[in-house]
């Protein structure tokens, strides 16, 4: 075993340019799939976080009919119990309460459809990024139950600033009558979300549910868990024990399935670029492999004279292939880490674009991980095994008379 290795690298590295040729496009192949994998791994992360920290949450608990009717009535059954079952449950680490309702909002200038939210200020902190896009005023400071939180595209179709006042105007739960009260702008906020800065108001609770009529119910308990990867979970048993008495409590993977299928679909990708990549890499092996039996026809011819079995000249050939790859990983794992880490310290801007429904408001960082120097260089030392067996099995197959007369 340690001969026939000795004399893959030996001969490996006859022709020295070739052989560093060869191994830089298979390592190339391997470094752009680590970076591949990193980058999707990142846009998951980023995404997750954009979905669910800015406003969505990890879950939430509706009406078993709210989500698909958004009728005001639908409010959320057996609210004091669900409420003491979900500060005693060790999984959730935080939850806040709001309604939400559809609204006009007129000012002085014009008007617009909007979603009126009522939320607990202190609470909602926890669940959303609300406070931290404000970019003009405050985040409901004081008590005055008339200020209002609107974006910044609301703010410029209403043509309104802060401390301008506009009415909001509801329809009440069972009756359908109409509520209006008067708010004053204490704040303007900016999450780069088209939908949320043109078509959300956040307004405090209570001044929402006495304006819907509701008395102390609410439409939805947003969640955020002790383990991100709970909300990722459909199979939890969470989801079934509160998905009873009428209500029913989802994860964001269902509010938002298009992003889930697309993060499947980006570990689709990730194959396809893979055989891509390989079937480019694969022709470079077999070329490599071929030149060097090639240059050494007159020596397979002698061996093969002497006695030197098939099965010797094919296991010699795969002994370079196997070299071959190790040469090529270590280029790769090297390329790989050096671009994947730089970029995890650079970050790639994607803000402002919109992915299956999300909005991507940070910068994008790669996500290196031990599995991709793992999983990935065993998969190219097995796959430059795989493609060595061609030219193994014609080295096997040659006659010494038809070797030694092409050799000359």
């Amino acid at each position: 075993m340690r001969l026939y290795l000795k004399l893959a690298i030996r001969n490996l590295f006859r022709n020295k340019r070739r052989t560093f040729i060869a191994g830089s496009a298979i390592g190339i192949g391997l470094a752009a799939l680590i970076f591949t994998d990193a980058l999707i791994i990142g846009m998951e992360v980023n995404m997750v976080a954009s979905a669910t920290e800015s406003y969505l949450g990890e879950g939430q608990i509706h009406h078993q009919d709210f989500r698909s009717s958004y009728a005001v009535e639908g409010t959320i059954n057996n609210l004091p119990e669900v409420i003491e079952r979900l500060e005693k449950e060790e999984i959730v680490d935080k939850f806040t309460q709001r309604t939400m309702t559809f609204a006009m909002i007129t000012s002085p200038a014009n008007l617009s459809a909007v979603s009126m939210v009522g939320i607990n200020p202190a609470t909602e902190r926890d669940l959303s990024q609300i406070d931290e896009a404000i970019i003009s005023g405050n985040y409901f400071e004081g008590n005055n139950p008339r200020d209002i939180i609107i974006g910044s595209k609301l703010a410029e179709i209403l043509e309104v600033d802060l401390g301008a006042r506009v009415v909001m105007t509801v329809a009440q739960a069972n009756t359908g009558d109409l509520s209006q009260e008067m708010f004053r702008i204490s704040g303007i906020y900016h999450f780069n979300i088209k939908e949320m800065d043109r078509a959300m108001a956040f307004v405090r609770l209570p001044k929402a549910q006495e304006m819907l009529g509701i008395g102390n119910e609410v439409h939805e308990i947003v969640l955020k868990f002790s383990d991100g990867s709970h909300g990722r979970d459909r199979s939890l048993p969470f989801w079934e024990e509160y998905s009873n008495d009428g209500n029913e409590a989802v994860s964001w993977t269902v509010i938002l399935p298009e992003l889930d299928a697309a993060f499947e679909m980006s570990q689709f990708a990730t194959y396809i670029v893979g055989l891509i990549l390989f079937g480019v890499v694969a022709l470079g092996i077999i070329n490599t492999l071929f030149m060097s039996l090639h240059e050494r026809m007159f020596e397979f011819g002698v061996l093969r004279a002497v006695g030197t079995r098939p099965f010797t000249m094919a296991r010699l050939i795969l002994f370079e292939a196997g070299a071959l790859a190790a040469l090529s990983i270590i280029i790769g794992a090297v390329i790989g880490f050096i671009v994947t880490y730089l970029m995890t310290q650079i970050g790639i801007d994607y803000t402002g674009i919109e992915f299956s429904g999300v909005t991507y408001r940070e910068l994008l960082y790669p996500v290196m991980t031990v599995r991709q120097y793992i999983e990935f260089p065993i998969v190219v030392f097995l796959f430059t095994l795989l493609i060595g067996l061609y030219p193994a099995l014609y080295a096997a197959r040659l006659s010494p008379a038809k070797a030694m007369r092409r050799s000359f």
